[in-house]
């Protein structure tokens, strides 16, 4: 959330930046309710002082009537002080639950935009791959080669879901592993392996709820227990209500996991392939930063995940997000796309996001300054380190051949024991299956 303090010294500040956003935020009810607090709790300092030099009052009355008198306006005012603390703690609530549906403030340097038609080009990197033949899209490869079975993944789990088999499972394993390896020996993340469910307040520290509730899984029968949307949520929240030592600073970690997504799906493109669905693995970068830092991350984390195309030999484009096409978390975010040349499309599989202490106020994520003083926030930031769907999307469309196979990138053979390519797979339908047993 963004500090109240700024709502209060600059209410036109704040209006001006969510006006950017071309969205809407409850600020003057903010501020209603903030100064309908503050007063409260001047009138409620009033009243204990005046209840204190009630006491002493009772404490030195002689006269038994006068006594008695001075202790029923002691009551009352315990009773007034009472009603007014539960008002306080009332618009205290209201005031929390306001605030979080406040998104964060784009920077000065963000563009400004309606929507991603006002994205801005950074620039592009790697040659596209021209063909002698007519490019194919990644799932008529994948079907005709055995290696993504859709049908029987929508027969387990219903639609949106498919299964990886033979080789196509051992490619994603081989990018996970040496994502994870190039992040750690290359870039100096620490590896988390955390859990896959979480309690509703990491998600409220990260900022996927309240707001963004319906995009989200949770336990039926334990709803206190969320799905994670992406690595970011359990990671991030490893240091909740912590107060870290400043040399600790940068920090970095990188995760692979499971993610979930109740998305909304768009007709067309989306509906085919591996592109979009409810589960899919990412590996994740996020850091904890200095705030005077952030930016300088910023820019390295982006480079990172560059780092993974261009040692996966696949064409990309960097895009820096316009205001209106920001999450509601980010206060700067440029987007990392690939080309794929079957389904004839950038493919995004990287957002590098800085939060700002937008997170780090809903988490109370806090460091020590070396030099002594009080607790500070953090910035934090994160960036996927890459997607995998669909990375092996641009991978199986830039590297096929004319025959429906495709080469390995070369970075990843090391991974699948010296194999070049990936060819078409043993079918396994009734008949093999019974072989099989």
């Amino acid at each position: 959330m963004i500090d109240i303090n700024l709502i209060r010294s600059n209410p036109d500040l704040v209006k001006a930046g969510i006006a950017r956003l071309h969205t809407t935020a409850p600020i003057d009810e903010i501020v209603t309710r903030d100064l309908q607090r503050r007063a409260i709790l001047t009138e409620v300092e009033a009243l204990k002082a005046e209840r204190n030099e009630g006491s002493k009052a009772v404490s030195r009355a002689k006269d038994p009537d006068q006594r008695q008198t001075l202790i029923l306006t002691l009551r009352s005012l315990g009773d007034t002080i009472d009603s007014l603390d539960a008002q306080s703690r009332q618009i205290d609530e209201q005031l929390k639950d306001l605030l979080l549906s406040v998104p964060n403030l784009p920077l000065p340097d963000v563009p400004d935009g309606p929507d991603e038609s006002a994205n801005i080009v950074l620039r592009e990197e790697g040659e596209p791959r021209t063909f002698d033949f007519t490019p194919r899209p990644h799932w008529e490869i994948a079907e005709q080669l055995g290696i993504i079975d859709f049908e029987r993944g929508v027969k387990i789990s219903g639609s949106r879901f498919y299964i990886m088999r033979g080789d196509a499972a051992r490619l994603q394993r081989a990018l996970i592993s040496w994502m994870l390896d190039l992040h750690t020996q290359k870039h100096g993340y620490t590896e988390i392996y955390p859990p896959y469910m979480v309690l509703p307040e990491m998600l409220v520290g990260t900022g996927q709820l309240p707001k963004f509730a319906d995009a989200q899984f949770r336990d039926a029968v334990d709803e206190s227990k969320w799905f994670i949307p992406t690595a970011e949520v359990p990671v991030t929240n490893m240091y909740r209500d912590e107060i870290l030592d400043e040399e600790l600073l940068p920090i970095y970690h990188v995760a692979y996991t499971a993610c979930f997504r109740r998305e909304q799906l768009s007709a067309g493109r989306d509906v085919r392939g591996i592109k979009r669905g409810y589960q899919f693995d990412k590996v994740e970068m996020v850091k904890f930063t200095h705030p005077d830092k952030s930016t300088e991350e910023h820019n390295r984390l982006i480079g990172e995940a560059e780092d993974v195309l261009k040692a996966l030999g696949l064409p990309y484009r960097v895009l820096q997000m316009c205001t209106g096409d920001l999450s509601f978390t980010a206060a700067a975010k440029v987007d990392v796309e690939t080309w794929s040349p079957g389904s004839q499309e950038w493919l995004e599989v990287s957002s590098c996001s800085n939060f700002l202490d937008f997170q780090a106020r809903r988490a109370n994520l806090r460091f020590r300054p070396t030099s002594g003083g009080r607790a500070q926030f953090l910035h934090t930031l994160n960036g996927s380190g890459l997607a995998l769907p669909r990375t092996v999307i641009s991978i199986i469309e830039n590297y096929q051949r004319e025959d429906g196979s495709f080469e390995i990138p070369a970075i990843l053979r090391p991974y699948l024991g010296g194999q070049e390519s990936i060819g078409l797979q043993p079918a396994i339908g009734p008949a093999k299956a019974k072989e099989l047993r």
